[in-house]
């Protein structure tokens, strides 16, 4: 079988593998939801991500071990990873050739000539791991393998969601899918300018395996210094690394197309150098990496901002089991698993809520999603790759059993606004925030208060038994039937209001008559009054869990919102009560 045949099934392999963990990173009971699916497999094949991790937090996450896999290979036989195992590369490689069909031999040849700025992504590698160092890592904003994951899982399959209604019953909604999609299609659009453009000129990923290949003894070389000028191989280079002349052995990207397509037979792929020169990589200089270096001032830079600190966006709420801020940040990559597994739609990729180096970084949001974070669900915590969501148990989230004594994992604290608030404000009758706090004893309680409506203040009445007739229809604009609505003499608080239960034009139906004394005492007169339930919160027993600020009925910006005060993984955010 040739090798290029290989390498396609390869390819193919590991983009179905990877769609496929894409598609059962549901929550249901389909056989192809989530079951045991190891999900995460091909972003543990990562070697950039625990290089970032165990930079900035010294540890090694036990399921990054594979990543030593794919590096064992690569010091071996160079960067098999790019050619044989990357989805994204095999995403890039079908869409550049499909874009450089048209092209003649001399154009095929341009397209796949080495470019000084291929020594780019070699740079931005220093930079992020720079980063990482003091505690920032932002690989996953480049790292091909976040990037794709973060591209399926919250641009495209949501595409699946909402038109076709295959994965979910219901659609799905991310707040910055959009700005995720266009990076995405320019990943894949760049390939028209140039095939593997982010391959050859941006991927951290592809740099890293670059420095690692360019020590591995078996590598891609010419067996004579001299050969013909038909310059086939150069044509069909994937990684532009000059296979005719001086091959630059970290650029080769193991595509195998001049070993397969070489007319005299004068490449190979062996355990010695290349018999025309070899250098292990692009010509990079000192300038380059002391810029790529000042990845270690804007670190600081960020540290000095005090995001973490008094100066945080108390609106920034994580997911239950976050790590604090600090060790968040550590360990986030980016990949958007948290934000597809979970069955509320409430965890969002983040913009700048948490500054820069919080961007596409997972930020619960109650009112896009289609409900609060459901307290018998731990999903996040278990298909995050690096912990930065540590795994929950049952027990521990609603603090039962040898959590008892810690309690409940708290998210943040509820507070009103009593200016948007439907009671407070306007004094209209709600019980939402109330009947859906699922804590127990209730987080919210209320306190009832009676008081008298708009236009309905000292109204001439005639009393007959339990029925009460104005001497003018009452506004229709208010539903007095509801059973929040009351009827006392007026000016008389002290006295005990009766429940309106019937209107039929002028008459009122109460359910007990007014005491006769009193309607006299009041000249006839009787208030319309309204019964309110005042909400009020408890920080002690709040979790944070925005069920209430979910289903407020206040659209736009809720009459009650969750903020990170008093949150469990914080000590600087707790409230002091």
């Amino acid at each position: 079988m040739r090798i290029v045949t290989v390498r396609r099934i390869s390819q193919v392999f590991f983009l179905v593998v990877f769609l496929w963990f894409c598609v059962t990173a549901t929550l249901g009971a389909n056989w192809w939801q989530l079951r045991g699916w190891p999900i995460n497999w091909i972003l543990d094949l990562d070697p950039l991500t625990s290089l970032a991790t165990v930079l900035a937090t010294g540890t090694l996450y036990a399921s990054l071990i594979w990543s030593l896999v794919a590096m064992v290979l690569t010091l071996v036989v160079g960067r098999f990873f790019c050619g044989f195992a990357c989805p994204l590369g095999a995403i890039n490689q079908a869409t550049g050739w499909v874009a450089r069909r048209g092209l003649n031999l001399a154009g095929r040849v341009e397209a796949n000539r080495h470019r000084r700025l291929q020594s780019v992504k070699y740079y931005l590698l220093a930079f992020l791991l720079a980063l990482s160092f003091l505690g920032s890592v932002q690989t996953g904003i480049f790292d091909p393998l976040p990037l794709l994951h973060r591209s399926v899982n919250l641009a495209l399959l949501p595409l699946a969601d909402n038109g076709l209604g295959v994965l979910r019953d219901e659609p799905r909604f991310y707040a910055s899918a959009w700005l995720i999609g266009v990076v995405f299609l320019g990943v894949v659009g760049l390939n028209l300018v140039l095939p593997r453009f982010f391959c050859r000129f941006i991927c951290p990923l592809g740099a890293l395996f670059g420095l690692l290949g360019r020590f591995s003894p078996w590598r891609i070389g010419k067996t004579a210094d001299k050969c013909g000028d038909c310059r086939i191989c150069e044509e069909y280079c994937e990684g532009a690394c000059r296979p005719s002349g001086t091959f630059i052995i970290g650029e080769c990207v193991m595509c195998m197309n001049c070993l397969d397509r070489c007319p005299a037979g004068q490449v190979t792929f062996a355990g010695k150098a290349s018999a025309a020169g070899e250098v292990g990589l692009p010509d990079l200089s000192r300038r380059g990496f002391i810029v790529a270096g000042s990845g270690l001032l804007l670190a600081s830079m960020w540290g000095v901002g005090g995001l973490a600190g008094a100066g945080r966006d108390a609106s920034l709420i994580r997911p239950p089991g976050a790590l604090d801020e600090e060790r968040f940040l550590a360990r986030c990559i980016r990949c958007g698993q948290c934000m597809r597994i979970c069955p509320g739609n409430i965890i969002q990729p983040a913009l700048l809520e948490a500054g820069v180096q919080g961007l596409w970084t997972p930020a619960v949001d109650y009112r896009l999603g289609r409900s609060g974070c459901q307290p018998n669900c731990i999903a996040c915590g278990q298909v995050c790759p690096t912990a930065a969501i540590r795994p929950l148990s049952l027990d521990e989230k609603q603090g039962l059993g040898d959590f008892a004594a810690q309690g409940p994992i708290r998210m943040g604290t509820a507070f009103v606004d009593r200016a948007r608030c439907l009671p407070w404000a306007m004094d209209r009758p709600c019980l939402v925030c109330h009947e859906l706090c699922p804590v127990s004893p209730k987080a919210i309680f209320t306190r009832t208060v009676f008081e008298t409506i708009r236009d309905g203040q000292g109204l001439p009445a005639k009393v007959q038994g339990p029925d009460v007739n104005l001497d003018a229809p009452f506004s229709t604009s208010v539903n007095l039937t509801s059973g929040d609505y009351f009827l006392r003499p007026a000016g008389r608080p002290e006295a005990a209001p009766r429940r309106i239960t019937g209107l039929a034009g002028v008459g009122l139906i109460l359910e007990r008559p007014l005491a006769g004394e009193d309607l006299a005492a009041a000249g006839g007169r009787v208030d319309i009054v309204v019964r309110l339930e005042h909400p009020f919160m408890d920080p002690a027993r709040c979790i944070g869990c925005g069920m209430c600020e979910h289903a407020c009925p206040v659209s736009g910006r809720r009459a009650i919102r969750v903020y990170s005060e008093n949150e469990s993984r914080s000590r600087s955010g707790r409230m002091l009560i």
